[in-house]
Formats: structure tokens, sequence, C-alpha cells
């Protein structure tokens, strides 16, 4: 394995980082680059402190700071110790330079930071590991917050990533973990999240589409972009007085309803799954306010997942069955939403899933952890062969970041009951949605192709049937149980070609201008449409009854 210089390094950091936290299984097989010394690489093999991961990630650049942030929302991946010590890296990373915060809005908005706004803070409000927030006024009076991004924040992630992708792959050639959990689709993953949080004018339309989606919970608030002032490395959003959830007070959490706002918070997130398709995927502490007027705000929607219909389907299904208590459903639709591998042993992950889910009803619903719940059946399905889909992960991390919110406003949130008792309102929400105006038209245009299609089709089966062309090909067990059958089968094709004979002529007549109308309508066409309706309501009768007097007789 070859690589640049600056890829040298960062192999050898990550390398080192390997040996030093208990990870020496993958380090050992990790290919030694040329003309580097594989004594040097275990020298960093000592036993550090959770406390000290999150300084040296800080201290490796931007990409690792976030990725330590996702890592901080992954009980399934790391010790709780080290989830603490992460934890630090969501709101309180180094700032930049003030001087280039004036150079970056000066080339993206083409003025200086002076002639854009009344007022700008030069100390930031927050530093996170893709830009700062400032606080500013604008030449009208509004209040507003200024997020800045790092200055060649690009460049340094495009560098971070070639070499983590090389590395991913190479772990996922030649060690059983790769093989396992395809580090590589991962680090893809990963890089696609990033480079959407980089297009603040992305997040801008985010925070649109999210608004607009939540305009109901009366009780959420999602800040509005200044799209004027906003560009691909520059945001400008409203500014929303309040404080973290994070730093409420005993006494300032008597002021607010708790409990209301838990229960409106959950309601708000199931819908943005489980109906929208567009979600926050962030919501640790740090990104939720509470604002002077007792209201949530959510802050930073960068990151944001995508589940489409069918997706949430399957999500809606995994929920309600881990709410419940119900491992063998909860495993039976997992299954179905994955990808499973040679090695898949569908049996142990069914018995692992019900019996972690057993154990956490043994608890008590109250105590279950469904975002816990949703990691641990993604942890078992890496394990044994079966790759589920990102968005459960990503369902996974974020419930269990709103159930850590939901706890900080109500002590005594009950996540699970709020599953149960959102599941009807979802259902129908989504059934609203698919009975919209787009899918009846796609069903009409559907039914239409069907309509005018069906007369050369019947024509082909009669053209078949006439030539003796068209055969059943039956290994007969026994003769006279196939005689009926096929007598029975030939009864009901020929009822059903009159019938279709019947609407077809009917809708040739319909074409006529007659004296006699009904309805409107050819008088005689509408009769034999009529007709046509009650031989079909008597063909389906007496299909009915046959089957079911065939299976009451039938040999058990």
């Amino acid at each position: 394995m070859t690589f640049s210089a600056a890829h040298f390094k960062r192999y050898s950091q990550i390398a080192r980082l390997l040996w030093k936290y208990g990870r020496s299984d993958i380090a050992e097989q990790m290919e030694v680059p040329d003309g580097f010394d594989a004594q040097e690489l275990k020298a960093g093999e000592v036993d550090a402190a959770p406390e000290q991961l999150a300084d040296d990630l800080e201290a490796m650049g931007p990409t690792y700071v976030k990725l330590g942030q996702v890592l901080a929302g992954r009980p399934d991946l790391l010790p709780k110790a080290y989830l603490k010590a992460l934890s630090r890296l969501q709101d309180k990373v180094k700032p930049f330079a003030y001087e280039d915060v004036e150079q970056i809005i000066l080339g993206d908005l083409g003025v200086r930071v002076s002639k854009a706004f009344s007022r700008f803070d030069m100390e930031p409000l927050a530093a996170a590991s893709l830009g700062q927030v400032h606080m500013a006024a604008l030449r009208d009076g509004r209040q507003v917050v200024v997020k800045v991004q790092r200055p060649d924040i690009r460049r340094q992630i495009a560098d971070d990533f070639d070499v983590l992708a090389e590395i991913a792959s190479f772990i996922d050639e030649h060690t059983e973990i790769g093989r396992r959990c395809r580090f590589s689709a991962t680090v893809a993953d990963f890089r696609t999240t990033i480079q959407q949080e980089l297009n603040y004018e992305r997040e801008a339309q985010n925070l649109i589409a999210v608004g607009k989606n939540l305009k109901e919970f009366k009780l959420i608030q999602v800040p509005q972009p200044i799209l004027d002032y906003s560009t691909r490395s520059v945001l400008t959003m409203e500014y929303i007085k309040g404080q973290k959830i994070t730093t409420l007070g005993a006494f300032a959490k008597q002021d607010i309803n708790g409990a209301v706002l838990a229960k409106e918070l959950f309601r708000a997130y199931l819908k943005q799954v489980l109906v929208d398709g567009l979600f926050h995927a962030d919501p640790h502490p740090g990104n939720v306010f509470i604002t002077d007027d007792g209201r949530i705000a959510l802050l930073d929607l960068g990151m944001v997942g995508h589940t489409a219909p069918e997706m949430q389907q399957h999500l809606l299904k995994v929920l309600v069955a881990v709410s419940d208590g119900k491992g063998d459903e909860a495993a039976e639709e997992v299954m179905r939403m994955s990808e499973k591998s040679e090695a898949f042993d569908s049996y142990r992950f069914r018995e692992q899933i019900g019996q972690l889910v057993a154990s956490s009803r043994d608890q008590g619903l109250r105590a279950l952890n469904v975002g816990r719940s949703l990691l641990d059946v993604s942890r078992h399905a890496r394990e044994d062969g079966l790759f589920v889909p990102s968005e459960l992960v990503l369902l996974g991390k974020t419930l269990l970041q709103l159930d850590e919110v939901g706890r900080i406003l109500d002590p005594n949130f009950d996540p699970n009951a709020a599953i149960r008792r959102n599941a009807g309102e979802i259902i129908s929400s989504r059934m609203g949605r698919e009975i919209s105006q787009g899918s009846v038209e796609n069903t009409l245009l559907e039914l239409k192709d069907f309509t005018v299609h069906l007369p050369a089709r019947l024509n082909r089966i009669m053209d078949a049937l006439a030539s003796a062309e068209l055969e059943v090909k039956v290994k007969a067990t026994d003769a006279k149980m196939v005689v009926d059958g096929i007598e029975k089968v030939a009864n009901r094709v020929t009822k059903g070609i009159l019938l279709a004979s019947v609407i077809i002529g009917a809708a040739l007549m319909m074409r006529r201008d007659t004296q006699w109308n009904l309805f409107g309508y050819p008088g005689f066409a509408m009769l034999c449409f009529l007709a046509a309706a009650i031989g079909i309501g008597a063909l389906l009768y007496n299909i009915y009854a046959e089957d079911r007097a065939s299976r009451k007789n039938r040999p058990r």
C-alpha cells in the first residue's frame, strides 16, 4: 500500500488510535505502508483514558471531530465512558479566528461585514466541527445568527475521506470484522452526510421544509433562514431567544410544562420520520433550545434523514413491535427490509432479538429505550450477517437522543407509550397521503391502460382457445379431481368471456347516439352494463360458495 505524505500521516494517526484505544485486533491486520516501521506503529499503544479520545480526535481535525460527534450517539459501538467523553465535542470545539470569518463573508456575500450587518459579535456563540455561529443584526434591526463555515474545510475533509476510504476498503477485504460490518459502506454514507452538511444552501432549504412540515405543532419552532444573506458557506437565520435544554436549572424547569413539551416533541418526530419522510437527524441536547416563551426550538438542520414511503412502512412496523415488546415481529420485519449475506443465520437472529426485547420487556415497557433497542437490533444484525438499511440505524440514533431530551423535560416521559398512542394517527396520516390527488390520478391512468388493452388481451385468449394453443399442464394424482377441476375452470372462463363480451359490446354501443337514454347515456348500453355487473356479482358469489364447499369437503 502506497500513500502520499499527507495520506501517510493520516494513516499513521488512525493506526495509532486503534492501538491506543484497545482495537489492536484491527490495527495488527492493517497493511503497513511503504517506508513505515511496524514497531513504530505500535508505539502509541497505552492504556489511554476515555477523556483523551476527544482531545485526540480534535487534534486530527474537523472530520474526526465530526466522527466523534457521531460516535457519541452510538452506545452500540462504544462503552458508556467513551460516549460521555465524546459528548463534549457536540458543542465545545475550539473556534477559528475572526479574521477568517470576515474573509469568508466577504468572499461569499460580496460585501464587508460592516456593510452587511449593523452589528456583528466578534466572539462566537458556539463553535462546532464544521463551522461556528455569531450573533448579529441586519440593517433593518432584525436580530439574527450567522453560521460561518471553517476555512478550507472542504479540502481537508476530501483528503481525510480519501484515507478513510482506503483503510475501510482494506479492512473489509482482509478482516472478519470488515466483512461483517462493511466499513466501506459506512464511510461512504458518512462522507455523503458531511458533504450535505457543508452545503449551507441545502441546510437553508431543510429549515424551510421542516418548518413547514411542523407548522401544526404550536409548541415547536424551527428558525427560518434569511435567504438573501445565505450562501454555500454562510447561513443567516432568525435569532431565537432562549437557552439550551442542558443549561436548564431546577427552577427554570418549573416555569415550563415539560410533560406537554416532551409529548409534542416526540409526536413531531414520529410525523417527520414516518409521514413526511424528512427529519432532523441530530436532536442531541445541544441542538434543542427552550425559548423564552416556553416552546422548543430545533437547531442545526445540516444533518437530516430521508425515508421513502416503503421504508416508512417497515420502520413503523419495527417501532410498534419493539415498543410493544414483540421481538419475533420485530425480527421478521427487520429481515424483510434488509440484505442477507450467505452466512446469515435467521434462526440465531430471531432468537437474539427475541431475547433482547424480552429482557427489556421484563424490566417493564416504561424502562424500554426504543432508540437503544433499535441500535442493538442493528448490532446483532451486523454480527449475524444481515445488512440493515442505514435509515434504521439513523432512526435508532435519533430516537436515542430524543429519549434523552424527553427525560430532561419530563423524568417520567415514556417514549413507548408515545409510540403506541400515536401509531393510529400516523397510519391515518399515511393513508391520507397515499390517497392524495397524485395517487388517485396514477390509479386512474393505470385503470385507463387496463381498459384500453383489455379487448386485445381477451382476443388473444379466445384465439388461443379456438386454435387449441392454450395448454394447462397438470400432474394428476386423482383423475376425477383433475377432471372436475378442469370443468370448473372452463365454466368460469366461459362465464368470464361472455361477461367480457357483454361489457365490450356495451362499450361500443356507448359511442352511438340513441333516442332512449339512461342516466344521460344510451339506454341499451347501460342495461348491458347493469346486466354485466349483476353477472359478475353472481359469478364471484358462485366462486366463493364452491370454493368454500370444496374446503369443507377436503380430507384433513
